[in-house]
């Protein structure tokens, strides 16, 4: 990085989230946990949802206290990490609770986000038709189907679960929007045909500090934190589909290695996809990627961050390459070639490789607004790319062209171009 990406958030003194203006703040009956929610709406595009997160609010000095605790031992110099130059100031982490309790607390986080989303559209729960959550490491096997039901959305309403790590809400948001996204056998479904002009939610919700908190990995220990966001959308009306692109590339050396606490094979296709879809009921329907598992079993492995950058960077430069062009060509179809887009809403995995995706991007002439927006959240995987477009919500208009770019461990890349209603 060059010195002004690297002090892009020198001047900054974010404030935590539980402190900041229009955040509910509410403690949940089990634990006593902390949880807030913000509301966001944009009537004028027709968009609403919610976002937040839970349990206790940790700046970058106490959130290594807090690692060391929970490690038993100081962490050497070079285990602690500048988190500000990465993009984060705040992490919400709770304590340890049983795994009932975990389940009661997540569940309850997760009805209330549904619940509060579908408020923030107008609807009442029992209008939505669709419920799409991305999780990395979900809770329960049937955790959407739990929320569902305790948000009072009907049982008729279509569930789905994606499992593609920090992916997980873009892959959901696609498999809503594009068409050309069918799912084969076992299940012959094409979400997109399915859901055009229903009422649906998608976003992610991440308990991460669960996740990490038996992993001992010091890095992840300090990157991740709880977050979740919730968008409700009327495929087709709200929101229409431009333009997306799909691709995978699988993580051979482990570089983000991540536990698969969902069903899969755990097999390697070489010659096709490695996301396995199956039904889970009546009306759920599972999306899981292929994972490269840590070898001890634990939840999560991280590498140094040039593995990281190396990885994400340069395939994620090239999914966003041709995405811009396959704009670019409808864009000329329509008699539009001077239509920009208005800005790239990317999955916030940490300050440096944003900025050197962006650099990247910048170099080949693929220029758009990529503002950084999660400095009070850390990396909260799936729910990112959710926050952050409900943050920017309130300063677009309609017709508005937005870039919706997620990318993940395993390694899964879903980029997509977006026309907002009105």
């Amino acid at each position: 990085m060059d010195g002004s990406e690297a002090t892009e958030t020198s001047e900054i003194t974010p404030i935590s989230f539980f402190d900041q203006p229009g955040v509910v703040i509410e403690t949940l009956p089990v634990g006593g946990v902390p949880l807030g929610l913000k509301q966001v709406i944009n009537s004028a595009v027709g968009i609403g949802g919610v976002y937040g997160s839970w349990g206790e609010s940790y700046d970058n000095a106490a959130l290594l206290n807090r690692i060391e605790e929970r490690l038993g031992e100081p962490l050497k110099p070079e285990e602690r990490m500048d988190l500000s130059q990465l993009g984060f100031y705040h992490r919400h982490h709770i304590t340890d609770l049983t795994e009932e309790e975990y389940l009661q607390v997540e569940t309850e986080v997760g009805a209330r986000l549904l619940r509060s989303a579908a408020q923030a559209c107008g609807w009442e729960p029992g209008e939505v038709e669709g419920v799409l959550i991305g999780a990395s490491g979900p809770i329960a096997l049937d955790y959407t189907e739990r929320i569902a039901r305790q948000a009072g959305i009907p049982e008729s309403a279509l569930k789905v679960s994606v499992h593609k790590a920090c992916d997980g809400s873009v892959g959901a948001l696609h498999l809503a929007m594009n068409p050309a996204l069918e799912m084969k056998s076992p299940v012959d479904h094409n979400l997109a045909e399915e859901l055009l002009g229903k009422k649906v939610l998608v976003g992610g919700i991440e308990g991460l500090s669960r996740f990490i908190g038996s992993s001992r990995d010091i890095n992840a220990m300090q990157f991740f934190g709880n977050g979740a966001g919730v968008i409700g959308i009327i495929p087709g009306e709200s929101m229409e589909f431009l333009v997306g692109q799909s691709h995978e590339f699988y993580d051979e050396e482990g570089v983000l290695a991540v536990r698969m606490f969902y069903p899969h094979s755990g097999l390697r296709r070489t010659d096709g996809t490695n996301v396995e879809t199956s039904t889970a009921g009546a009306n759920h329907i599972r999306v899981a990627g292929l994972m490269h598992e840590p070898a001890d079993g634990k939840p999560i492995a991280m590498a140094g961050m040039m593995g990281m950058v190396k990885l994400f960077v340069r395939n994620g430069v090239g999914v966003v390459r041709v995405v811009y062009h396959k704009y670019q060509e409808l864009m000329a179809t329509r008699g539009m070639p001077d239509h920009r887009i208005a800005v790239a809403i990317i999955h916030h995995a940490n300050l440096k490789i944003n900025k050197l995706k962006e650099k990247h991007l910048n170099n080949e002439g693929l220029t758009m607004p990529m503002p950084w927006l999660l400095t009070e959240f850390g990396n909260v995987s799936a729910a990112s790319n959710m926050i952050a477009f409900l943050k920017q919500l309130p300063h677009l208009r309609p017709g508005d062209h937005v870039l919706i770019d997620g990318f993940g461990a395993g390694t899964y890349y879903d980029s997509l171009v977006v026309s907002l209603g009105g």
